[in-house]
């Protein structure tokens, strides 16, 4: 079949290019903090001029079926989550020499690859990935290694940062990166702070932008915690 057949009935791209677009997507729209993304919402977001929802209706189920998107149902809307493998997918995509998009990239993706390649270098979890993985920096499996790890991060960014003792957990989060999933994150930091470890401040963070409110911690009884202070 001819490339012209296939954009006047399907997608206008390889399925290579439109599944990074459509993991890209979900990841800018946040669907990877727990941020209830519709799937309608996706669907409008990605298509491109000519194509229809249902052309990436085999994208979702290849996605499904590998554990880098899982589907709920929330207030009667069908909701999408990113999983930490579709972010690994997503990663390794973009890190691949021989990926590349096509001419008809657009703003919206560029856009959002900019806020990509932004977050991984201001996180750690560009370049300096591969470094980690070299020295043996693998996901954190208890606690008491959450423990340890936040400590010695803690310590880090204070000393080189001159934080006064007052370390943005958005900087812990980002430094520890993808080593613990964000919920495991957030349960532990907050049993640190009941074993009396470290103080999670709220009030105020002056220019925090709307990632660094995400990537600070949310408490069940409302309000933000922005700085963690070690006791």
């Amino acid at each position: 079949m001819s490339d012209a057949s296939e954009t006047k009935t399907g997608l206008r791209s390889s399925e290579s290019q439109s599944t990074t677009r459509l993991l890209l997507a979900l990841w800018e729209l946040g669907a990877h903090k727990s941020d209830e993304v519709k799937r309608v919402d996706l669907t409008e977001k990605i298509k491109r001029t000519g194509e229809k929802a249902s052309d990436y209706q085999s994208i979702f189920d290849k996605l499904e079926q590998e554990g880098a998107i899982a589907f709920e149902i929330k207030n009667r809307n069908r909701v999408i989550f990113l999983t930490e493998k579709g972010v690994q997918l997503l990663r390794e995509s973009l890190n691949n020499p021989e990926f590349e998009f096509d001419s008809q990239i657009g703003a919206r993706t560029a856009n959002a690859l900019l806020r990509w390649m932004r977050e991984m270098a201001s996180s750690g979890n560009g370049a300096s990935a591969t470094v980690k993985e070299e020295k043996g920096e693998g996901e954190i499996a208890s606690y008491d290694e959450f423990k340890s790890v936040a400590l010695e991060v803690y310590d880090k960014l204070n000393s080189d940062y001159n934080l006064d003792d007052l370390v943005p957990i958005y900087q812990l989060r980002r430094e520890i990166g993808e080593r613990v999933s964000r919920s495991q994150f957030n349960e532990w930091l907050l049993e640190m702070q009941t074993n009396d470890i470290f103080q999670l401040i709220g009030g105020e963070m002056p220019g925090i932008t709307p990632e660094q409110v995400e990537d600070s911690i949310k408490t069940k009884i409302g309000g933000v915690r922005y700085y963690a202070k070690r006791l």
